[in-house]
């Protein structure tokens, strides 16, 4: 039986054109190499799986070389090639800083670099996360690095350059290696699988490229997993299966909800994913990148940007058709704000279903009226008309496609057209689609007087009043008056005060000075100078703020005053303060003169 090889080794690149999603430093490469113009010291820069220490051993084999192609590849035949493919290579080093980041490993290379090629022209370092070396490797490797011998070149990899000293990357070549595509890499995928001869699905290539999140040996790690499990079948059931991984569909079936404004289908969809055993940040964290898909579908400008492709593609793409900018733009929003909340909320799966309520709410039929959709009311029609007697006023005018909003009035024959109870309940169900509208039905009278024709309830908080001229209004808040005796006004004072207590000055008058009402709802506090007059002027209207919610009295004022000083009232000044303290506590003349103090 044939030894298994895992296919991130199988398939590794070995010429400039077999690199995957990095065209453009490889052209550059290729250049140097065959114009000659060779740097003595190279750094590779990226994340992992992209591609550096491959492109750094194509590089390396390229340099020596004996023939190489036309277009600067290794040829791959010559002596110098064959003996690098064989790992047998004199001319190039490879050495990983990771495990020999010491003073000593570093003074190993530095005795090799003295030794010249045998054959070929170069000798060539590779060091592979370099970023691991001591401070006092670097250093020791710094004039090594800046002069070389001519025959010498370095070439430097890593996945964080910015944890490598500035005096080693002045002396280099930078190169950043780019996050491979998702098209590229289910494009490298499908050669794999072709060349394996397993049974691929685009949509299933598509999902391993995404999850990869840039990285080509991530994608064939994940690649090897599920061929496993699914004998060399690769589809995309076999991979969200053996990935444990979100459906698309769930996502397609939602924003269906949402264009929909269907709270029920929506937390409907998001119970399915929790009784698959999908924690909500992973479900919110899929919803804002379908979101972002449904964006970049909206454009043709921006479809290059979109990571699906194929079908999975043309899907987003009609389902952008039907969502407006407008929606996609405030449901990433929401989703945002869920996602940053989400670690500190105690009760997470409300958060994500109260997010959910809300991107519905985006597409609800808007309560607030504007004066060219009027109150947003449909039409709202009687069950029957009843037959006008003689001796009745003249028939009231028809209801027309849009109600007024007005004040609730006593409902009289004469006033209102009686109605069924049939058509008073449509009524209610017409004002109480929009998720935000509370209905306040009419208050039981308390006397025995006949009851006049029923009439449709008033719904205040769906509509606002209109001036004559039908100008909207927003709805008046109600004004709070409760009740409260001076200890509970003390009690919200002391409140106040732990709300401001980070304005240390404001908060010390406070506590020495306690308000007294000066009549009714009315306080006023007296304090010692205007400088703390205005400290409080400053934080008077957030202070009214929290007594007044504690309290639920919009009446409560606070007014800060000066006290007034007696004529006959002494003003000591400091010194004199300082003698009356030393006369009551003569143990203070003590401190003073052992530390050579002064009374200025």
């Amino acid at each position: 039986m044939e030894k298994y090889i895992v296919s991130a080794r199988k398939y590794r690149p070995s010429t400039f054109k077999t690199i995957v999603g990095q065209h453009a430093l490889s052209e550059t490469l290729k250049n140097a190499v065959k114009t000659g113009r060779l740097a003595h010291s190279y750094l590779f820069c990226g994340q992992r799986g992209v591609g550096k220490t491959t492109t750094a051993r194509i590089f390396a084999k390229a340099i020596n070389c004996e023939h190489l192609t036309p277009d600067g590849e290794p040829c791959n035949e010559c002596e110098s090639c064959r003996a690098f493919n064989e790992q047998r290579s004199l001319n190039i080093i490879e050495m990983d800083a990771a495990s020999n980041n010491s003073v000593d490993d570093i003074r190993e290379i530095t005795n090799q670099v003295l030794v010249p090629p045998i054959t070929g022209k170069y000798r060539v370092f590779i060091i592979d996360e370099v970023h691991m070396l001591s401070p006092a490797a670097f250093n020791a490797f710094l004039k090594t690095l800046e002069e070389p011998p001519e025959y010498v070149i370095f070439i430097l990899a890593t996945t964080e350059k910015n944890k490598i000293l500035p005096t080693i990357l002045s002396r280099c070549q930078k190169y950043d290696f780019q996050s491979i595509t998702v098209a590229d890499i289910a494009e490298q995928l499908q050669y794999v699988a072709d060349s394996e001869g397993y049974t691929t699905e685009p949509a299933g290539l598509n999902v391993i490229a995404q999850k990869s999140d840039g990285a080509m040996r991530d994608a064939l790690s994940i690649f090897d997993q599920v061929a496993a499990s699914s004998n060399g079948n690769i589809t995309y059931q076999a991979v969200i299966d053996n990935l444990n991984i979100l459906d698309y569909d769930y996502y397609f079936r939602l924003v269906d909800a949402f264009l929909d404004a269907n709270v029920e289908d929506a937390l409907l969809v998001y119970r399915d994913v929790r009784n698959h055993g999908f924690e909500g940040k992973t479900f919110i964290n899929g919803l804002a990148n379908h979101l972002r898909e449904l964006l970049m579908a909206h454009s043709d400008r921006l479809a290059a940007l979109m990571d699906a492709t194929g079908d999975i593609a043309d899907r987003f793409r009609e389902q952008s058709s039907h969502c407006a900018l407008r929606f996609i733009y405030m449901a990433l929003d929401l989703c945002n704000t869920c996602d940053i909340t989400y670690r500190d909320a105690t009760n997470k799966q409300l958060l994500v279903e109260l997010t959910l309520i809300k991107i519905c709410q985006l597409n609800a039929p808007d309560p607030t009226p504007s004066p060219q959709q009027g109150n947003g009311l449909k039409k709202i029609e009687p069950s029957h008309q009843p037959t006008p007697t003689p001796a009745a006023a003249p028939a009231a005018p028809q209801p027309s496609a849009q109600y007024t909003a007005t004040a609730p009035q006593p409902a009289t024959a004469q006033s209102a057209a009686p109605q069924t109870s049939a058509s008073i309940e449509a009524a209610l169900r017409d004002a109480t689609r929009s998720p935000h509208v509370n209905i306040n039905l009419p208050k039981p009278q308390a006397n025995n007087k006949p009851k006049a024709a029923v009439s449709i309830p008033s719904i205040a908080d769906l509509t606002a009043s209109r001036n004559a001229d039908a100008a909207p209004q927003q709805p008046v808040a109600q004004h709070r008056s409760e009740f409260f005796a001076d200890e509970d006004f003390q009690h919200a004072w002391d409140f106040a005060i732990e709300k401001i207590k980070t304005d240390v000055i404001l908060a010390n008058a406070m506590r020495s000075h306690r308000p007294k009402s000066s009549g009714g709802a009315a306080y006023v506090i007296v304090v010692d100078n205007q400088s703390q007059v205005e400290a409080f002027e400053r934080a008077k209207q957030q202070i009214q703020t929290y007594i007044r919610n504690k309290l639920s009295n919009d009446d409560i004022s606070i007014k800060a005053v000066v006290r007034e000083i007696n004529p006959d009232e002494k003003v000591w000044s400091q010194k004199e303060v300082l003698v009356d303290i030393l006369q009551r506590n003569p143990q203070g003349l003590d401190f003073i003169k052992r530390f050579n103090f002064t009374l200025s």
